[in-house]
């Protein structure tokens, strides 16, 4: 004899119109409190049947699997499963479905089906997926899944009466032996599920079959990293390529402008501070302002086309080799502008020990504040020639540091997740939005926004500290004979750091930069151009570009070891900052800052000695 049904719960993946379905089948007749124990809503409500028999309807939290990622899906698998405290197990579950997103609805499917219990398939947003060219067929999906299924709108009420006459069926369903397995993996639920929406299909659009076979390319396991990794090597090629004649046309005025400064203004301490400060501080700076805006109309590119989620189902299968999964790619992508929103993005893994992996390693993605470090000494010692096909030996450079912050960062996250921060990696579902056309207004106002962001540092953050350090490289004055740099307050504190990086090929200016590029990593430029310019005796050495007086006073081994040293130093103090709040104390900053000095030194002192060894 089969037991009433007389409590029904909903299930689904987020975002599948389950609390619309919810709110039609009860109106006004809910209950709102919390689980026992938990802080999770539990939303509970009346339903009527077909015959008038009242239903206890329960609307679970959303899910993308019944192996518990966060307290919401532990909440979801207690229910269905019977073990919540103070709640009965349902008689049946309504499983809700987005018709637009099938294939990743149903991995999650396909498990609430292998449990045994009598389901009803409620296949909702039907009416959006017509819309965008897509019909499905509910009876050769109900066959595949082996449980009824009813095509559902849940705001517009439609659906709901058949959904209630097959609910009011379920009870004859008990105890029938269901048709999915409960023996697949992850993987193999995928293809089952991308088998059975492909065969509920009865027709579609050209674009969606366009769209579909896009991800067929882009998300294959073998071609798809391929071409990611190809699409960052363009980017990283087009920083260089395209930016050259724009960064050479406002290096230009910048000159310019400080030839015509000491031309027409007497020798006194404030042309200086307008010449040796101000222009060939904060100037050396902004002529890097094409580099960064391409940098950025490629991720914007990326984003508002629809490719940037699917590059994170690409980083999953790789990040867990390491013990994080593709949760942590949105914030540590982020991290490549700036590592601040990086590391508040990381507010949406749940798991407690994967957050805090990915903010410890998120300094480790190179973020735009680099980029004029990097592209400063690129241009002064790497020579602008093409290897191998046309490939410029200055972005290969460039595209070799990225990729070792992030070979870097994985291989710091695969001893965190095996140490500190110990625990395997979590399950990683996500909505893929569709592919699109970027929006020209779009991308030109994110551009713009990103400009005015590094315009505004370079006016206020970098100024500030240029100034600051043409003042203590200026006092105290030197006498006849002296070296201004040699007594002035920074010289001398310069001096005393020199001691400590020595030994990893840095000499005075060098180890003079590493400290004002605390306050932003920009600065590192505009602290030499600045020293350099004090330093200098005459007007033609003080309007020398930045890159000429590198190349003339440094050796290779020690450019290479000082790009090594910020590809793994820490970022600015603003980082530490957010990261002692994102952590709630200063214990995980300070381990945070003590790693990445020493990995940054080891890095940089491996570099210079193995370059010198090889007599470069």
């Amino acid at each position: 004899m089969t037991r009433p049904i007389q409590t029904v719960a909903l299930v689904g993946n987020p975002n599948s119109g389950k609390s619309a379905l919810f709110n039609a089948l009860t109106g006004a007749r809910q209950k709102i409190a919390n689980y026992p124990g938990v802080t999770v809503e539990r939303k509970s409500g009346r339903m009527l049947l077909p015959d008038g028999e009242p239903v206890e309807l329960i609307d679970l939290p959303g899910s993308y699997s019944l192996d518990p990622s966060s307290p919401d899906e532990e909440v979801t698998r207690a229910v269905i499963t019977g073990q919540q405290d103070g709640q009965r197990q349902p008689d049946a579950l309504i499983l809700v479905l987005d018709a637009n997103n099938l294939e990743q609805h149903l991995v999650f499917a396909q498990e609430i089906i292998a449990l045994g219990m009598p389901v009803v398939v409620a296949l909702n947003m039907v009416d959006l997926a017509k819309r965008d060219g897509l019909v499905l067929d509910p009876g050769a999906l109900g066959n595949a899944l082996g449980v009824p299924v009813v095509e559902t709108v849940a705001v517009r009420r439609r659906g709901l009466s058949e959904l209630g006459d097959v609910l009011g069926q379920a009870a004859d369903r008990q105890n029938t032996a269901p048709i999915i397995s409960d023996n697949l993996d992850m993987s193999e639920r995928r293809i089952s599920a991308r088998a059975m929406a492909r065969a509920a299909i009865l027709s579609e659009t050209r674009q969606r079959r366009l769209h579909r076979g896009l991800d067929s390319v882009l998300l294959n396991p073998w071609a798809g990293p391929v071409i990611l990794l190809g699409l960052l090597f363009v980017m990283f090629q087009a920083v260089f390529a395209w930016a050259t004649p724009f960064a050479d046309a406002l290096d230009g005025a910048v000159v310019a402008l400080s030839g015509w400064v000491t031309a027409t203004f007497p020798e006194n301490l404030l042309r200086d501070a307008v010449t040796e400060g101000l222009l060939a501080g904060v100037g050396s700076v902004v002529v890097f302002l094409p580099q960064i805006v391409i940098l950025f109309l490629f991720i914007l590119l990326m984003e508002a086309s629809g490719y940037m989620a699917r590059a994170a189902f690409l980083m999953d299968r790789m990040m867990a080799f390491v013990g994080l999964s593709g949760r942590s790619f949105i914030p540590l992508l982020s991290s490549f502008a700036c590592a601040i929103p990086g590391i508040m993005a990381t507010r949406s893994i749940s798991d407690p020990k994967d957050r805090l992996t990915t903010i410890l390693i998120a300094p480790l993605m190179t973020c735009s504040a680099r980029l004029p470090v990097y592209a400063v000494i690129i241009a002064a010692f790497i020579p602008a020639r093409t290897v191998g096909g046309g490939i410029g030996l200055q972005g290969l450079v460039l595209f070799a540091l990225y990729l070792a912050g992030i070979i870097g960062a994985m291989l710091v996250a695969l001893v965190l997740r095996r140490s500190v921060a110990k625990g395997g990696a979590s399950g990683f579902i996500m909505e893929l939005p569709r592919y699109q056309w970027p929006r020209l207004g779009d991308i030109l106002l994110g551009l713009w926004q990103r400009a005015w962001i590094f315009l505004r540092r370079a006016g206020t953050i970098i100024f500030s500290v240029t100034v600051v350090l043409w003042l203590l490289l200026s006092f105290p004055q030197a006498g006849p004979g002296e070296d201004q740099v040699d007594v002035s307050i920074a010289g001398r504190i310069a001096s005393g750091l020199a001691v400590v990086v020595e030994p990893i090929g840095f000499n005075r200016d060098m180890a003079l930069a590493l400290i004002p590029a605390m306050a932003a990593r920009e600065v590192a430029v505009s602290s030499l151009a600045t020293t350099y310019a004090v330093a200098s005796d005459d007007e033609d050495e003080t309007a020398e570009a930045l890159g000429d007086r590198l190349a003339r006073d440094w050796t290779l081994p020690m450019a290479l070891s000082f790009l090594a040293w910020f590809v793994f130093a820490p970022q600015c103090l603003s980082t530490i900052a957010v990261a002692r709040r994102e952590t709630n104390g200063w214990k995980w900053p300070a381990f945070m800052l003590a790693y990445l000095f020493a990995l940054a030194y080891l890095a940089a002192g491996a570099t210079y000695w193995i370059a010198v060894s090889a007599g470069l």
